[in-house]
């Protein structure tokens, strides 16, 4: 794919009020992490954050590039957080499979809507996720409190939830959405407690920019389950 090719997708298939989506989403996050002072780090972690969940839901190749520079600097703002378990998952994960999410829905985009193509799990493939989600999350919560993490349980799901809902989004597999609302409701409750104890590493963009990933993702179950065609 060339350049010019790549700018074309992402440009294509975007209607008015989709384009006032992300506007609205991006500067939910910008402004007040602007008037509350906080780190240009975490501005613009968050920032590219809420541009990349849009760009997913949107199915766009764009959502791994933003995804890329918000999961290098969120790894360094979970590490001063001491959120240990989010550190490890973005530096030796998360960062990997942007590049291999990029290159896989390069390879199944939908050439009339520019769009990735949307597939179903099976009720087998459902319950045997749900099964590892399960006891990754007991297995590494343990871990974590051995390690004195902030919240290890919590951490610990949302980290092993993450995992999974990742290789989902990249196998394109609309039930991500389902593991991603689950996690962003953890996650902005582990970020509530972190703005609320203060301190010099407390981030309002991050809690804010999660707070946005949870809306997005119920919009997105929604729009992803209608457009989804045949199991795989």
């Amino acid at each position: 794919m060339t350049l010019k090719e790549y700018f074309s997708l992402e440009t294509s298939g975007w209607k008015w009020y989709e384009l006032l989506y992300l506007a609205a989403c991006t500067l939910a996050i910008l402004i007040p992490s602007l008037l509350a002072g906080d780190s240009a780090m975490a501005v613009v972690s968050a920032t590219c954050g809420a541009i990349s969940v849009v760009l997913t839901g949107k199915g766009k190749l764009g959502t791994y590039i933003f995804g890329g520079i918000q999961c290098a600097l969120y790894a360094i703002i979970s590490y001063k957080a001491t959120f240990y378990g989010e550190t490890l998952l973005n530096v030796f994960y998360l960062l990997p499979l942007e590049v291999v999410g990029f290159r896989s829905w390069m390879k199944h985009m939908n050439q009339q809507n520019a769009e990735v193509v949307k597939l179903k799990m099976s009720w087998k493939q459902r319950g045997i996720w749900t099964a590892v989600l399960a006891v990754g999350t007991l297995a590494l919560g343990f871990a974590l409190r051995h390690f004195g993490d902030a919240m290890p349980f919590m951490d610990a799901f949302t980290t092993v939830g993450t995992m999974i809902a990742f290789v989902l989004t990249v196998k394109r597999y609309s039930e991500n959405w389902w593991i991603w609302i689950a996690i962003n409701v953890a996650t902005v409750i582990m970020w509530v407690g972190n703005v609320l104890e203060g301190g010099e590493n407390a981030s309002v963009a991050t809690l804010l920019m999660w707070s946005v990933y949870l809306v997005n993702s119920i919009i997105m179950l929604v729009r992803w389950m209608r457009e989804a065609g045949g199991r795989s």
